[in-house]
């Protein structure tokens, strides 16, 4: 194989991820965007874990995905920084451990921390109260999470993820 097939391969898998991102979240739109929202794309997030190429992929899908947020332009950058934010630490924090099921706690844990962005992002857009929407934010991120979570173990047990 050479090294301009590998580029090909990963710019495909990342393009593959971004649009599945995009894909899921605006499948269940009703349910993706808001102070009550669970993105079941969320649960693409452990990708990082295996790969840094899915930092980019996930960054991607988000912002494509929050072309279609009834809040427009300040979904795509509080939006698409929060997913840059939450998946770059957890992809900086996971490689230093070697379990799976802790990075994937671990991606869980810093994914869902992270929605304080998009608690803030409703809160000065919507007017919406900070902490109660950190508060439904979070939770529908951490459902999202634990069940993707469970997802990719199974599928990383069949298919190797890493490459």
């Amino acid at each position: 194989m050479t090294k301009e097939h590998d580029r090909l391969v990963s710019l495909a898998k990342t393009a593959v991820v971004a649009a599945l991102y995009a894909a899921l979240t605006c499948l269940v739109a009703p349910f993706s965007y808001g102070n009550i929202q669970m993105r079941i794309s969320e649960g693409l997030d452990h990708l990082v874990v295996f790969n840094k190429r899915y930092v980019w992929a996930l960054v991607i899908g988000c912002f494509i995905a929050n072309l279609w947020s009834p809040m427009g332009i300040i979904d795509i950058i509080f939006g698409t920084l929060e997913t840059f934010l939450a998946t770059g630490i957890t992809y900086l924090l996971a490689k230093r451990v070697k379990p799976l099921w802790l990075k994937l706690t671990i991606s869980t844990l810093v994914d869902t921390a992270m929605m304080w962005i998009i608690a803030l992002e409703l809160h000065l857009y919507n007017h919406l109260p900070f902490w109660p929407t950190y508060a439904t934010t979070a939770l529908g991120e951490f459902i999202s999470l634990v069940i993707g979570a469970v997802i990719i173990y199974i599928v990383s047990r069949y298919i190797d993820l890493r490459k």
